[in-house]
């Protein structure tokens, strides 16, 4: 008699779907006449691209905010960018806080696997601690940026501006009602200031901050948040630097005092970090600029939190690895911890995976897409880092985009939100079978 196969979804299929479901709701709810300013249903196709890159929390629209969407559009879409950021997950976690239910064992696994965490232990206490820590950030942003929009739009437009803003700039989604992102206020360093703080409190990651909130008790860092905290400064402090000589110190971009280029220049080294917000123009910007804003838009934030991409504590390990084969050592070591081979062999493995995915999604692009007579491949490679870092920046190309090029972006804004990993291990059915108990004879193959 045979065995009845077992049919259950697995963590990350769960996770894959889940998201999938969300987006494909989403985009249904968008097409609808009464989202719309002109009360007309809405293109699916582009009701889809926005409602995955608010889920996805990238910013790339085919729409303008503002201009398309009405209000309860736009409370949609600050809505699905808030369940995105978070994780879709923080919703049955909601309900069961509020109802004082028991979470079962395998809904703490799914969890488990969707903040990629190594122990089941903790992780309902973390997700509340998440849950509070989100609502309690983007309150006091949205109550500093209120300095900035309630002068201007008055009391109701302003502080649904501030809310809005405050969502989508922790969430790192990149939506905004301005119109034309933050262009027009380049010269306002204490929005772009505040900006900044938000988008680097959701891109710095959930688990770094519960450390670094918690040091006065525990007196202890993990390897994690040290990875992390080094990567994301130096890639902080780097791209300033970096930008700040390749765009002759801002003069070039924005029109203001030299402490509103300071406040511009380091703006451009934080919103590649998966934001996408923008306060000057990309298609002005040198080609060395260029190149440094995709490799940290490529980079993106740290697991486990808002951001997309490849992860700071990947490129952080893999800098380690090289580090440690310069020195003739086999194995991983910083800060006093060896780092598990196996983190390292999914680290090599997640930089060959995503650099070949987006290496052909140039390619696809490069041939259905159109390019102005002014730019070049980096027209097509900017648009699909951005899409893959979940970023939302772009040069142009968005609303240009064709039928196979809304596609293709969708899917990379959906695989940068979702992981790499976890989209692969969805489609693979023997992705969690354990290696057979024998060894293969092992043979040597030149390298370099």
């Amino acid at each position: 008699m045979k065995k009845k196969r077992n049919k259950k979804i697995s963590p990350v299929q769960l996770i894959a779907a889940g998201f999938f479901v969300l987006i494909l709701i989403g985009g249904g709810l968008l097409s609808l006449p009464m989202f719309s300013q002109n009360g007309q249903q809405t293109n699916f196709l582009d009701a889809l691209f926005t409602a995955t890159s608010a889920i996805c929390v990238t910013g790339l629209t085919t729409l303008n905010t503002a201009e398309h969407w009405n209000s309860a559009g736009q409370l949609l879409i600050m809505m699905l960018i808030e369940i995105g950021g978070l994780g879709f997950m923080m919703i049955p976690i909601l309900f069961f806080a509020l109802a004082k239910k028991k979470v079962s064992f395998s809904m703490r696994i799914v969890l488990k696997e969707a903040l990629n965490l190594e122990e089941i232990s903790g992780v309902m206490s973390l997700m509340l601690y998440i849950l509070k820590f989100a609502v309690v950030i983007q309150l006091l942003g949205a109550l500093a940026l209120s300095f900035a929009f309630v002068p201007k739009f008055g009391w109701g437009k302003g502080i649904w501006f501030s809310i809005f803003h405050a969502v989508s700039s922790f969430c790192n989604a990149g939506f905004d009602l301005l119109g034309d992102s933050l262009h027009d206020y380049q010269t306002n360093a204490y929005l772009i200031m505040v900006i900044s703080v938000l988008i680097i409190a959701g891109g710095l990651g959930f688990i770094v901050w519960r450390d670094l909130l918690s040091y006065h008790k525990v007196k202890r860092i993990t390897l994690h948040s040290k990875i992390a905290l080094t990567v994301t400064a130096s890639l902080l402090i780097g791209g300033f630097i970096l930008f700040f000589f390749t765009e002759r110190n801002g003069l070039k971009l924005v029109d203001g005092t030299f402490w509103e280029k300071l406040a511009n220049t380091f703006f451009m080294s934080v919103t590649p970090r998966t934001a996408g917000y923008y306060s000057i123009d990309y298609l002005r910007m040198s080609h060395a600029g260029l190149i440094v804003t995709m490799f940290l838009m490529y980079i993106g934030g740290t697991s486990g939190s808002t951001a997309g991409g490849l992860k700071t504590t990947t490129l952080g390990i893999l800098f380690i690895q090289m580090r440690a084969m310069f020195k003739g050592k086999t194995r991983a070591e910083a800060f006093g911890r060896t780092i598990r081979q196996a983190a390292v062999l999914r680290a090599l493995t997640l930089f060959f995976v995503t650099l070949t995915l987006c290496v052909v999604a140039i390619m696809i692009l490069s041939v259905t897409e159109t390019f102005p007579s002014t730019s070049g491949i980096e027209y097509i490679a900017f648009e699909v880092f951005s899409a893959f870092g979940t970023v939302g920046l772009t040069m142009g190309l968005t609303p240009d985009l064709s039928v196979v090029g809304k596609l293709v972006i969708i899917s990379l804004m959906y695989i940068g939100r979702v992981g790499v990993m976890t989209v692969i291990f969805s489609l693979l059915v023997k992705a969690n079978k354990a290696e057979p108990n024998y060894k293969l004879p092992e043979e040597s193959v030149m390298i370099g």
